[in-house]
């Protein structure tokens, strides 16, 4: 172990091994291992001295979490999480363990399907055709034309196209939250009005993601929807393991 401190990617059960075949972050890449405590894991590595996040680096994270996955559930820790020494990661892992193995549990066979709406970049024609106050302040610029009514039509533009993607991506929420386990909000996105993660089995993601992408079709001129996945359970678990999000 270096002085920089231990690399941690996920908490397993135990009895879980590491992926052959894959290696962690650093340049070079450094060897992987299963730090066992109790009945749980730490899958680690050595951290590299001056660590950044690196795109090479952030997709080693993110692979070697998806690989975990595969062979069994896998607490996902965020990029970046160093543990002093194997003794304070060793203190943490017992003291936690009966809730880590309640969160490892939870998310076993399950993945993490995100959700984000936006404002179509296309949608002002429906628009003005469907909203009375749009349609009235467009005369009223046509009709006296300047910069004040110009702002005021802007605005309201800007308004009705993000309250309509919102009510399309709630109504989103609402068609595909019986498919899923549990159901969590994320953090605000610049442009992005909606930004929802689902706990879905691993074996109906596909169907979750077809469900999706077919009432995203439907509802284009509302709202265009991203849907990203199979992804970690990163917002089903809180930063030190536990369990997150709402749901059964």
């Amino acid at each position: 172990m270096t002085g920089d401190g231990v690399y941690v990617y996920a908490i397993v059960r135990g009895e879980q091994r590491a992926p052959r075949g894959i290696a962690g972050v650093g340049s070079p890449p450094l060897p992987l291992r299963v730090l066992v405590e109790g009945r749980l894991g730490a899958v680690v590595s050595d951290a590299p001295p001056k660590l950044r996040a690196r795109r090479r680096d952030l997709l080693a994270h993110q692979d070697l979490l998806l690989r975990l996955t595969a062979g069994g559930p896998a607490l996902p820790m965020r990029f970046g999480m160093v543990a002093p020494d194997e003794a304070a990661l060793r203190a943490q892992l017992a003291a936690a363990e009966d809730r880590h193995l309640t969160a490892l549990e939870r998310i076993a066979g399950r993945v993490e399907v995100n959700l984000k709406a936006f404002a179509p970049s296309d949608a002002l024609a429906p628009l003005v055709r469907e909203d009375k106050n749009v349609q009235m302040l467009r005369e009223a610029a046509r009709r006296r034309p300047g910069y004040e009514a110009n702002l005021r039509l802007g605005e309201a533009v800007a308004t009705a196209l993000s309250r309509r993607a919102a009510e399309a991506g709630r109504d989103a929420v609402r068609k595909l939250t019986p498919l899923a386990h549990a159901v969590v909000a994320g953090p605000q996105v610049p442009g992005c009005v909606l930004n929802v993660s689902f706990l879905v089995d691993s074996a109906t993601d596909g169907r979750f993601r077809a469900a999706a992408q077919n009432f995203a079709a439907n509802r284009r001129d509302r709202v265009e929807l991203r849907v990203a996945g199979p992804l970690p359970c990163y917002s089903f678990v809180d930063a030190d393991g536990s369990l997150a999000g709402a749901g059964a």
